[in-house]
């Protein structure tokens, strides 16, 4: 039944490597934007499955909770270079 809730449901996922010391090597971040949710795991299928973990649940407490689920949003992805002296001159 939960399965058929979710059903249409794309959110976007980044990834992102995770540069923290304290994590293992090889280990990315998960975002999902439009929910302001984050986790990680263990490479890209890793951090794909604890996404979907999070999400699962995430859902499945404003479900039960009578809370409304946000539609998925559109989101687009770019990056920005800064020029090395950028902190120097902020």
């Amino acid at each position: 039944m939960f399965e058929s809730y979710l059903s249409g449901m794309n959110f976007s996922v980044v990834f992102e490597k995770v540069q923290d010391a304290g994590f293992p090597t090889g280990y990315y971040y998960a975002h999902i934007p439009s929910l302001s949710l984050t986790t990680h795991g263990p490479g890209i299928e890793g951090a794909r499955a604890a996404a979907a973990d999070l999400l699962k649940l995430w859902l499945s407490e404003k479900r039960a909770n009578g809370e409304t689920v946000p539609a998925p949003a559109e989101s687009l992805f770019s990056t920005l270079e800064l020029p090395d002296d950028a902190l120097q001159s902020a």
